[in-house]
């Protein structure tokens, strides 16, 4: 057959078995941020069986099914929330810090010093902890530095 034709009809089916994996991903997704919120024993056993369930799924895309198939393989990390409800879901807010400082680092060319490093570090911290509690930085080292705060303390 053709390779254009044959891209033709291929890219759609695969396209269309991504999404409609995907459709079933972001619902169990939803599942275990719900579960979070109200964590149950009874529950926390049908999602791992929802895990089994959707993780087995084979649909014909080659590339996608060993995807599934690796993702499987993790459940016993993935599915963590199951018994201790208070973890993400996800590391996505310890992905944007790390992130954060490999930028600054890559802008600032490096420190010439241990002490400089350690500087940086200090205040990418103070600076992100600010943005945090939705503070200016400027406001939460002032606050931090004087003898009488003004910020009420945060948990």
């Amino acid at each position: 057959m053709n390779p254009v034709l044959l891209r033709h009809i291929l890219v759609p089916y695969y396209k269309e078995k991504l999404e409609a994996f995907l459709d079933q991903y972001w619902d169990y997704y939803a599942k275990l941020n719900e579960f979070r919120e109200k964590p149950d024993s009874e529950v926390a056993k049908q999602l791992s069986a929802k895990f089994d369930q959707l993780f087995s799924t084979k649909t014909g895309y080659d590339q996608l099914d060993g995807r599934i198939s690796k993702t499987k393989e993790k459940k016993a990390g993935l599915l963590m929330v199951l018994k201790i409800p208070t973890i993400p879901l996800h590391n996505n807010a310890a992905e944007l810090a790390a992130r954060t400082k490999v930028r600054k680092r890559d802008v600032s060319l490096q420190t010439v010093t241990e002490e400089g490093t350690k500087a940086n570090d200090i205040f990418m911290t103070i600076i992100k902890t600010a943005n945090k509690l939705g503070v200016s930085s400027y406001a939460y080292i002032l606050d931090r530095v004087e003898v009488l705060p003004k910020l009420t303390k945060m948990r």
